[in-house]
């Protein structure tokens, strides 16, 4: 059953933080990515936005996923067995149904980029469990309500084998937060400009961030995409103050904001959120919400009751 019914005809304006704290994966860093003991974690640790992936099941399930497939780096078959690297695409799990997916353990391997993530057995969850979860923890613990980002992970390359093609994936998600979650809380996030160019044309009310890792311009990328999106996430690396002031001087297109918001990935050493605040942006996506947290008051994080 549907937590909240919010059609989007009648959806309210859009009501974003002050400076926008993105949990990357839920908290990376600390929990197994993508699952729901690390969506918790973030919570706790005071993100006003938690950051997922979606992929979907052969049975036409949205599983929150960051890769098509079981990653062998982090992924133990149902019978706790490694898989070799050469096999992974067979692990497809648009291939799967979901209850063969979910007997897979995506957390007791850990991860050795990230040493401090505490070691679990935990499968990939659907995402109406995950904002069940979420919900029910605000709720409980009297919490503000976050923002939801969510990546729709597609390519050309993948369509019709590792997932469905942009405009089926972008009707199931998006019919599918609606029933959900009020929609001024969530962004659909990709960086396939299909997605958002689709969703932009059917589902115009819908916030959208355009998710860059190439050096093209911002006016190329832009001129790519076909429309000037709610919000510009790039690769931390790729911005100045310049390019962020020149972002944050366009309006979104059919929107009553002022500017462009500009948030970048995903920046886990505070040095460097130190800079991004520096150069104006307004927020950031982090694998360690709990460094974010130690300068909270630097990086005026709202609280946001």
């Amino acid at each position: 059953m549907a937590l909240f019914l919010f059609p989007l005809s009648l959806m309210a304006q859009y009501s974003t933080p002050g400076f926008d704290l993105q949990g990357h994966r839920g908290a990376r860093g600390l929990k197994p990515e993508n699952t729901i003991p690390a969506f918790l974690a973030a919570l706790d640790l005071g993100v006003t936005t938690i950051e997922m992936d979606l992929a979907v099941s052969k049975d036409g399930q949205l599983v929150v996923s960051h890769e098509p497939i079981m990653n062998p780096a982090i992924c133990l078959t149902p019978d706790g067995a490694t898989v070799k690297n050469e096999d992974a695409l067979k692990n497809n799990l648009y291939s799967m149904d979901y209850e063969v997916i979910r007997k897979w353990d995506c957390g007791s391997l850990g991860n050795p980029r990230f040493p401090e993530q505490e070691k679990m057995k935990i499968h990939k969850p659907l995402l109406r469990d995950v904002i069940e979860a979420v919900e029910t923890h605000i709720r409980n613990t009297s919490r503000y309500e976050v923002d939801y980002n969510i990546e729709i992970k597609s390519s050309p390359e993948g369509d019709n084998t590792f997932h469905p093609a942009p405009e089926v994936f972008s009707e199931l998600v998006v019919n599918m937060l609606d029933q959900y979650l009020p929609m001024e809380r969530v962004t659909i996030q990709s960086f396939d400009f299909r997605i958002l160019k689709y969703i932009h044309e059917h589902f115009p009310k819908v916030r959208l961030a355009a998710l860059v890792e190439n050096e093209k311009s911002i006016d190329e990328n832009l001129k790519d995409l076909g429309f000037v999106p709610d919000i510009y996430s790039p690769l931390f690396t790729l911005l100045s103050h310049e390019k962020v002031k020149y972002l944050q001087s366009k309006s979104p297109d059919g929107r009553s904001e002022k500017n462009v918001r500009v948030i970048p990935w995903t920046i886990n050493e505070t040095k460097d959120m130190l800079v991004a605040k520096g150069m104006g942006v307004d927020g950031l996506i982090t694998d360690y919400p709990d460094r974010a947290q130690k300068y909270k008051s630097t990086l005026k994080i709202p609280s946001r009751k």
